[in-house]
């Protein structure tokens, strides 16, 4: 019998993602090595033919240039068999029109996971939302294969994604010019300069007269970064 800490068994950030082979409504997955070289983003939804989900997927299909201009591949995974998935996002495409967004085609993978084993291996499965549903769990997976970022929302609450970019972007920045990020960084804000590593390196930043360094105190350090850079970063 399976307890409750198998299920809640999760990678976490800074670990390798699991490797799995499924089958998608865009054909057979090997992940994540299909996706080396690329971001991914690996997301999971409760089931198909609900409201909130289906507001989601419209979204993330209506961004999926967004995404993929940020060398990101969506994939997406419910607990439902292949059919159900095909059937319903059919009816997205031919029936569905919400805020603007209507013909929606969903391009990217979606991954058929009726035993439950991609979702227990991710720790999708909260048994305080629910034993039978995926809640909306995110992972954000860089180009080594290696988690990033995780975050999770309940069954009850769609996803901000404007935040999921964002997390993208600021990752992806950080990376490329080694730098750390303030709370509600956007790509234009100032960034934060690594914390010193020894005496002489806190006094010369308290001394440096340099006009795109802005030091609060030895350990709180800001540069600029113009938004041209990061916008540099993305795929051409």
């Amino acid at each position: 019998m399976e307890t409750q800490e198998q299920v809640l068994t999760m990678p976490r950030i800074g670990d390798k993602a699991p490797s799995f082979k499924a089958v998608t409504t865009q054909g057979d997955i090997n992940f994540p090595q299909d996706y080396a070289g690329k971001w991914v983003i690996l997301f999971s939804h409760p089931a198909d033919f609900t409201p909130v989900c289906t507001s989601e997927f419209m979204t993330f299909a209506s961004m999926q240039g967004e995404f993929e201009a940020l060398n990101t591949q969506l994939v997406g995974l419910s607990v439902d068999g292949l059919y159900s998935h095909i059937a319903w996002l059919r009816t997205i495409k031919e029936k569905i029109e919400y805020k603007g967004m209507k013909n929606v085609e969903v391009t990217f993978p979606l991954i058929e996971d009726i035993t439950m084993n991609v979702a227990k291996t991710y720790g999708m499965l909260q048994p305080g939302e629910s034993t039978t549903k995926a809640v909306r769990a995110v992972f954000f997976i860089d180009p080594k294969g290696i988690i990033r970022t995780i975050v999770y929302y309940p069954l009850s609450l769609g996803r901000n994604f404007d935040e999921l970019k964002r997390i993208i972007i600021g990752l992806q920045t950080a990376d490329a010019y080694s730098v750390a990020l303030p709370a509600d960084w956007r790509p234009g804000d100032d960034v934060i300069v690594p914390t010193a590593g020894s005496c002489g390196v806190a006094k010369e930043r308290m001394e440096s007269t340099d006009a795109d360094q802005t030091c609060y105190d030895w350990f709180f350090c800001t540069r600029k970064l113009p938004k041209e850079k990061v916008d540099a970063l993305r795929v051409k």
